[in-house]
C-alpha cells in the first residue's frame, strides 16, 4: 500500500510540477529528511523501500562534514529538535505510532441491519482510501469528512471501528472531551497536534466521537474558548485537501446523537460533506442485529429471531447486546436449578473415559496412568476441601452443593445439554429496559379485554383500527392503508374510555406513552411547545407506539378571540405534528374526552383524529354484562345456603331492574359499596363471637346489593344525557332538537343578517 501511495505522489509531481532545474534538488534532502534518505553516491532521491537503514542517517547528523556549512548545521539541527519533540508527544500519547493507531479489530460482519449506511461508508471513506488513483485519474475531489448520527447505542463507534478494521490502515481515535484543557491555548494546540499527526501517519482514519461536545454553535456559546476551538476545528478541516497532504487522504470520521448542536460552518461541503443517520432499526433489522449478536451463543433448535424482534419496539444495538446478555445470565441460573432439581443430570465423566479405554489398546491404557503429575492429583482434593466446609450447611439445591459435587472443569459431554432457550429471551424481555424507554414512556397496562364487559362494537372498531395494523402490518399495507387513524373515544363520564385505551395498549403490546390532560403546558414560552414535540419523536423512535390524551379538550380548546396566544400555538403544535410535513410512522394517538364541543374542528378532521367512537352509557343487557365481570373475585352467598349462581342471577336481575342509568364507574362503586355492607355485618358478628370461636367467612348477599343502591345514586343526570345525545346526533349529521331560547337566537341572527345595507 505505500508503495501505491509513493507511486501515485511521484506521478501527480511529474504530471503537474514543471521540471526543475537540477541546482534545486541539494535542498531538498534536508527539508524532508525524515521521510526520504539521500544517499551521496547517487543522483536522485531513493523510495523508503530502496533506502539504507534508518541507522545510517544518524552519523550523517552529527559528522564533522556538517560543519564546514553552518546554514546546513542549523537545518539539521531544527529536523533533529522537531523529530525529538514527535518522539516526546507520541511516547506521551502511549506508546509508538504502530502499537497505538493499530487497526481495530471490528468487523463489519459483526454489525447487522445497517446495510445502507455500510453502503454509504463503503462509498464515502473506504473508496478513496483503497483506489486514490481513480480520484487522482478524474481530478474529483473526494470527501473530507463524514458525520454519523443517530440515538444512542445504534452502533456509530462501532460502525467506525468496523471500516477501519476492514481497512487495515492507521486509526486516530480521540474522544472529544479529552481535547479540551483548562489552559488557555492549550485546546486549540490539542487539536492542531492531532490533525498534524494523521498528516503524518496519513493515509489514515481520524475518528472523533462525541464531536458536539467541542463543536457547539458559536452564537449560543457560553465561553470565548468554545469559539475558538471550533473556529481552530474549522480551520483544520480545511487543511485536510489532498494539496497539503501530498496526496494521501485523511479522513475524519464524528459521531454524534445530537447533530442539531454542531455549529453550521461545520456541516458544510468541504468539511463534513456528508451525513449518515443511523436511526432506531426495525423489525428487520432487529432480526439482522439478534442473529449477528446470537451468532456466539448456544442456541436450542430453531429460533424465531423475527418473533423476538417485533416483541422488543424501540430496541437499538446496544439493547439488543444487553437482552442477549441477560438471557444468558437466565439461562445459567436456570441450569442450575435444573441441576439441584435432579431436572437435568449430566453426564459421568469416568464412564466416559473408561469406555475410550476399553476401545483403545491395552499399552495406551497402561501408558495412560503414569501421565497423571503429582500436582494434578493433588488439584482435585484441593478444590474439594476448598468447599467441604459449607458440605454441612448448604442445602441441596444451592451452588455450593453443585461446586461440591462437581470440583473439576465440565467435559464436553457434560456441556452438551447446557445451552439457552427463547424462554430465557421471553423473561428476559421483563428486565431489559430499552434505552429510548427510559423517560416518558408510561408501562404497558395490565388491562385485558376480559377486564371489560360490554361494549363489544366499540371494541371492534379499536380492535381495527389499532390492534390489526399493529400486529399484521404487510396485510394493510396490501391494501393501501399506510397512514396509521386516529381515534377519539368521547361519552359521558365513567363510561370506560381510559380503560379501553388501556385494554388496547396490552393487546397490541405496543410501546405506550400517557399524556394526562393539561400535564404538557408550561407556564414559559415555548416549552409547551417542545413537549409537544418531544412526545411525538419519542414516539417516531420507537415505533410502533401508542399515544394516549386523556382529557383532550383541556390541551387543545377550540381556538377564537377568547383564547390566550400560547394556548393557541400549543393547539397548532399538535395539529401539524397529528397531519404536518413529518409523517406518523406506526404512531397510533387515541384520544379520550367527555367535552367534545369544546375541542378545536381542525382535530377532528380525518387524518387526524379522524375516527369518532361514542361511549354509550350501557344498556340492562350490558349492565350485567359489567357486573358480572366486577363480581368475579366477590365471595357471593345466599342466608340459606343456596348455591353461588342463583345469587349471581338474582344480583344480576336486580341491577336490571333498578340501574338504569349507571355508568360502568357507578356499578364499580356499587359493587364496593356492596362489599364494605358486608364486611360491617360480618365484623358485627365477630364481635359478638368468643376469641375461641372460628370466624366466619365473609359473603355478599343480594340484601348488601339493595342497602348499596340506596346510597349510590347515577353520576350522570337526565338533562346531561340528553345533552350527549344531542351531541351525538350533531356529529352523526342528524338533526338536532335545540330548545326555545337557543332557537330565538338563530332566528334573530338570520334576520339580522338579511337586513338590508344602507
Amino acid at each position: 500500500m505505500q508503495g501505491l501511495w509513493s507511486a501515485q505522489r511521484r506521478n501527480k509531481l511529474n504530471l503537474n510540477a514543471p521540471p526543475s532545474p537540477r541546482t534545486s534538488t541539494p535542498p531538498t534532502p534536508a527539508v524532508v529528511q525524515e521521510t526520504v534518505n539521500m544517499n551521496p553516491d547517487l543522483p536522485g532521491p531513493l523510495t523508503p523501500q530502496e533506502s539504507q537503514p534508518p541507522t545510517t542517517v544518524e552519523p550523517a547528523v552529527g559528522a564533522p562534514t556538517a560543519v564546514v556549512n553552518g546554514k546546513r548545521k542549523l537545518r539539521s539541527s531544527r529536523t533533529a529538535e522537531s523529530s525529538s519533540k514527535r518522539s516526546k508527544t507520541t511516547t506521551n500519547g502511549g506508546g509508538s505510532i504502530a502499537k497505538e493507531y493499530e487497526p481495530p479489530t471490528a468487523r463489519l460482519a459483526d454489525l447487522g441491519g445497517v446495510e445502507g449506511c455500510i453502503e454509504k461508508m463503503l462509498e464515502l471513506v473506504v473508496m478513496p482510501l483503497q483506489h486514490p488513483e481513480i480520484y487522482l485519474h478524474t481530478g474529483v475531489q473526494p470527501p473530507r469528512g463524514v458525520l454519523l448520527h443517530g440515538p444512542p447505542g445504534c452502533g456509530k463507534t462501532l460502525l467506525a471501528n468496523a471500516i477501519a478494521g476492514e481497512l487495515g490502515m492507521p486509526f486516530l481515535s480521540i474522544s472529544a472531551p479529552s481535547i479540551v484543557s483548562g489552559m488557555s491555548g492549550e485546546s486549540e494546540k490539542k487539536l492542531r497536534d492531532t490533525f498534524e499527526e494523521a498528516k503524518r501517519v496519513a493515509p489514515c482514519l481520524l475518528f472523533i466521537d462525541e464531536i458536539d461536545s467541542i463543536t457547539p454553535k458559536r452564537e449560543s456559546a457560553q465561553k470565548e474558548m468554545e469559539r475558538r476551538i471550533v473556529a481552530q476545528f474549522l480551520t483544520c478541516m480545511d487543511d485536510m485537501s489532498w494539496e497539503k497532504t501530498d496526496n494521501k487522504p485523511v479522513i475524519v470520521i464524528g459521531a454524534t446523537n445530537r447533530p442539531d448542536s454542531l455549529d453550521p460552518a461545520l456541516r458544510r461541503a468541504g468539511r463534513f460533506d456528508h451525513e449518515i443517520s443511523m436511526g432506531v432499526p426495525d423489525d428487520e433489522a432487529r432480526a439482522k442485529i439478534l442473529r449477528v449478536l446470537c451468532a456466539k451463543l448456544r442456541l436450542e433448535g430453531d429460533f424465531d429471531f423475527l418473533a423476538l424482534a417485533k416483541a422488543t419496539p424501540g430496541y437499538v444495538g446496544a439493547d439488543l447486546a444487553a437482552l442477549a446478555g441477560a438471557a444468558g445470565i437466565i439461562a445459567v441460573k436456570r441450569i442450575f436449578k435444573q441441576l439441584s432439581d435432579g431436572t437435568l443430570m449430566l453426564p459421568d465423566p469416568e464412564v466416559t473415559s473408561t469406555i475410550v479405554s476399553d476401545e483403545q489398546d491395552v499399552p495406551m491404557a497402561v501408558d495412560s496412568t503414569p501421565q497423571t503429575p503429582q500436582p494434578a492429583s493433588d488439584a482435585p482434593a484441593a478444590n474439594t476441601s476448598l468447599f467441604s466446609g459449607l458440605s454441612y450447611q448448604a442445602p441441596s439445591a444451592s451452588i455450593a452443593h453443585f461446586l461440591i459435587a462437581h470440583p473439576d472443569p465440565l467435559t464436553e459431554a457434560q456441556l452438551a445439554p447446557l445451552c439457552i432457550t427463547s424462554s430465557d429471551f421471553t423473561l428476559a424481555l421483563k428486565q431489559v429496559q430499552p434505552s429510548s424507554k427510559r423517560e416518558g414512556f408510561a408501562t404497558v397496562p395490565d388491562v385485558t379485554w376480559a377486564d371489560i364487559g360490554a361494549l363489544h362494537s366499540t371494541r371492534e372498531e379499536l380492535h381495527m383500527a389499532i390492534v390489526q395494523p399493529i400486529k399484521r402490518p404487510e396485510l394493510f399495507s396490501a391494501v393501501g392503508i399506510e397512514a396509521p387513524c386516529g381515534v377519539l373515544l368521547w361519552g359521558p363520564p365513567g363510561c370506560g374510555k381510559t380503560l379501553l385505551a388501556k385494554a388496547v395498549a396490552n393487546e397490541s403490546r405496543a410501546n405506550f406513552i400517557s399524556v394526562k390532560g393539561p400535564e404538557l403546558l408550561n407556564k414559559y414560552v415555548g416549552e409547551s411547545e417542545r413537549a409537544v414535540r418531544q412526545v411525538f419523536s419519542r414516539a417516531r423512535a420507537s415505533s410502533p407506539c401508542i399515544i394516549f390524551f386523556d382529557e383532550l379538550d383541556a390541551l387543545v380548546p377550540r381556538r377564537d378571540d377568547n383564547l390566550s396566544e400560547s394556548s393557541a400555538r400549543v393547539v397548532n403544535t399538535l395539529l401539524t405534528e397529528l397531519d404536518g410535513l413529518d409523517a406518523r410512522k406506526a404512531v397510533y394517538v387515541i384520544a379520550a374526552t367527555n367535552r367534545p364541543d369544546m375541542i378545536d374542528p381542525a382535530m377532528v378532521r380525518p387524518g387526524r383524529l379522524d375516527k369518532l367512537l361514542y361511549v354509550d352509557l350501557p344498556t340492562p343487557v350490558e349492565l350485567t354484562e359489567i357486573v358480572r365481570t366486577l363480581m368475579r373475585k366477590v365471595p357471593l352467598g345466599q342466608p340459606d345456603g343456596s348455591d353461588v349462581g342463583q345469587a349471581r342471577e338474582s344480583i344480576e336481575r336486580l341491577i336490571a331492574e333498578r340501574c338504569d342509568g349507571y355508568s360502568g364507574a357507578d356499578l364499580a362503586a356499587l359493587v364496593r359499596e356492596a362489599g364494605v355492607t358486608a364486611l360491617k355485618r360480618t365484623l358485627g358478628f365477630l364481635e359478638e363471637m368468643t376469641d375461641d370461636a372460628a370466624s366466619p367467612p365473609v359473603l355478599v348477599e343480594l340484601s348488601d346489593f339493595s342497602k348499596a343502591l340506596d346510597k349510590v345514586s347515577p353520576s350522570v343526570s337526565v338533562a346531561q344525557r340528553r345533552k350527549y345525545q344531542n351531541l351525538r346526533s350533531k356529529f352523526a349529521g342528524l338533526p338536532v332538537r335545540v330548545g326555545k331560547d337557543e332557537e330565538d337566537k338563530r332566528v334573530d341572527e338570520k334576520m339580522g343578517t338579511n337586513l338590508p345595507v344602507a
